[in-house]
């Protein structure tokens, strides 16, 4: 590593590198261990899980990106900082190297302590989450982490891509169309072009078109510890509703484990921003209030499996035993289905065909990434349509919002309607549907129908993003617990008169959110009544932890 001729200590212009109390390095010393840092002496290594929350005492300690085959400085940090990101708090491996570039001193605190502390300690655990958050953001921008090499055109690159900017995981794409350096690094590795996708880790590990479980084991995203007893709630579905059950759950005492197919947040997760709950006045984006609820559920004991998809449900022996397509096979006493809903699929000739580039369900800085400088269409008249046309419009070279029904309000929150309206890169084409899509190896144009004069048109477009209603993810039930004609969970009275055999019928039963089988629960989007608001899901979330602690008292 070549150090700068001056070490100056980077600013803290955002709020990523505060700088410790006397008092919080004197509580944090308690439970800690002194370690002497001796110039090029590393603290820790891209790559390596988690272990200590690390302060620098004296000297000066910088982090870089690439250590050892990239060497990029980040940043360079004096006494009463502290180091990495939000790895120390979730297990993950780290994203970045610590060098010592000035003899000085060390704190190690183990990272299990600090989450005691943060938890103990709401000045000390506001301070570490807002600095790690920000700087998580920061690596996100600066590519650091893993590559992934690929061409934009294969299906499996953009799930790759996908998987990564919804777990927020730091990595830098390099495309096979437009990097005109990739080819002679791939030789240098003694790898082909018709081999990718690929991911590349540190500078050496390669893997060659990973699925998202060996991406995920990769870069350490924890596995859940096995339970020989099995655990007393499984939520299956990180959603605002299955995350809300997960810190009630773990924070009232109960082991609890959370599965995703994805990444936690659900269609909350993919909004570039929620404007309308409780609490945040300024909006915050949907990754952001996953990241810190799941951080959150974390801090109580909670466990995340992610990615495992539930696959199948059966009753043995009083407890109910979730298979996971990735291999799993969890066992509990309780069980709460928060799997949410899917976008629905517009009903037009070759759309799979356009899916694999150009068809989107989600409107996040990953996307907007994608078809930057680009035209788009936004079809939906829902806010999910809304807050998707107004996030991209301000990324993307023009929004086209396609709308079938003839006023914007009818399905829109009127502040939203508002906004659209007045915003000046978005064009609001109302009564109009798509009936073609034209191109091909991506989008170029889509063809669309006014649905009162019949007239057809053609509009220029790169991406197309689609929000026109959702059906509930619960196929994989079978015919396990009741469902309504559409597919939706039926709970409490619905359930009761569901005429299935088995049905709770004690005094009180089934509760309100329970489901036709004893102990097993949904909330959120996936069940028959339900509102569909990110607040009416994390109430529902609470809500069901307090009638499973009911369920496990009067199972005794």
């Amino acid at each position: 590593m070549r150090w700068p001729d001056e070490l100056v200590e980077t600013p803290d212009l955002q709020g990523a590198y505060p700088r410790l109390s006397e008092a919080q390095i004197q509580a944090l010393s308690a439970c800690g261990e002194r370690r002497s840092a001796r110039r090029e002496d590393v603290l820790f290594a891209e790559g390596d899980p988690c272990v200590a929350f690390l302060v620098v005492l004296a000297g000066k300690v910088a982090e870089v990106k690439g250590y050892g085959f990239d060497d990029q400085l980040i940043g360079i940090h004096g006494a009463g900082r502290f180091l990495g990101d939000l790895n120390v708090l979730t297990g993950q491996a780290g994203f970045i190297t610590a060098v010592v570039a000035e003899d000085g001193e060390a704190l190690a605190v183990p990272a299990e302590e600090l989450r005691r502390l943060v938890t103990e300690d709401e000045t000390l655990g506001d301070l570490v989450l807002r600095a790690y958050l920000i700087r998580r953001s920061m690596l996100i921008g600066l590519g650091a982490g893993f590559r992934i090499i690929g061409s934009r055109y294969s299906p499996d690159c953009r799930r790759l891509r996908e998987f990564a900017a919804r777990n927020r995981l730091p990595h830098r794409w390099i495309d096979l169309e437009e990097d005109t350096d990739v080819e002679s690094l791939l030789q240098r590795m003694g790898l082909t072009p018709q081999e990718t996708p690929f991911v590349i880790w540190r500078g050496e590990k390669v893997l060659r078109n990973p699925t998202n479980a060996e991406l995920a084991k990769l870069i350490g995203l924890p596995a859940p510890a096995p339970r020989e007893s099995g655990w007393d709630l499984l939520v299956v579905g990180a959603g605002p509703a299955g995350l809300a059950a997960a810190v009630y759950g773990a924070s009232e005492g109960l082991t609890t484990i959370v599965l995703d197919s994805v990444a936690t947040g659900g269609q909350a997760g993919t909004s570039s921003r929620i404007e309308n709950y409780l609490g945040f006045p300024a909006g915050l984006s949907g990754g952001e209030l996953a990241e810190r609820a799941e951080i959150q559920a974390r801090k109580f004991g909670a466990q995340f499996s992610i990615p495992a998809e539930a696959c199948t449900l059966q009753e043995q022996e009083g407890h109910h035993v979730v298979t996971v397509k990735e291999g799993a096979v969890i066992q509990t006493r309780a069980l709460l289905i928060a799997t949410g809903v899917r976008y629905r699929k517009l009903d037009v000739p070759d759309l799979e065909r356009f899916e694999a580039t150009s068809v989107y369900y989600a409107a996040t800085a990953f996307e907007a990434q994608m078809c930057s400088r680009d035209p788009v269409v936004v079809v939906g008249g829902g806010n999910s349509a809304g807050q998707a046309a107004l996030f991209l419009a301000q990324h993307v070279a023009s929004v086209r919002l396609l709308v079938r029904d003839d006023a914007l309000t009818r399905n829109m929150s009127r502040y939203l309607a508002v906004e659209i309206e007045q915003h000046p890169g978005i064009q609001v084409m109302l009564n109009t549907q798509v009936r073609r899509l034209v191109g091909e190896q991506t989008l170029e144009a889509v063809v669309a129908e006014d649905n009162v004069t019949g007239e057809r048109f053609t509009l220029e477009a790169r991406a197309m993003f689609v929000f026109i209603g959702a059906e509930p993810y619960s196929r994989w039930l079978a015919d396990e617990v009741a469902l309504d004609s559409r597919g939706y969970i039926l709970t409490g009275l619905d359930a009761a008169r569901s005429g299935r055999k088995g049905v709770p019928d004690s005094a009180g039963r089934p509760f309100p959110l329970e489901t036709s089988r004893a102990g097993v629960f949904a909330a959120g989007d996936v069940r028959n009544g339900s509102i569909k608001r990110v607040a009416s899901a994390v109430g529902e979330g609470a809500m069901a932890v307090r009638l499973v602690h009911e369920h496990l008292q009067l199972r005794g």
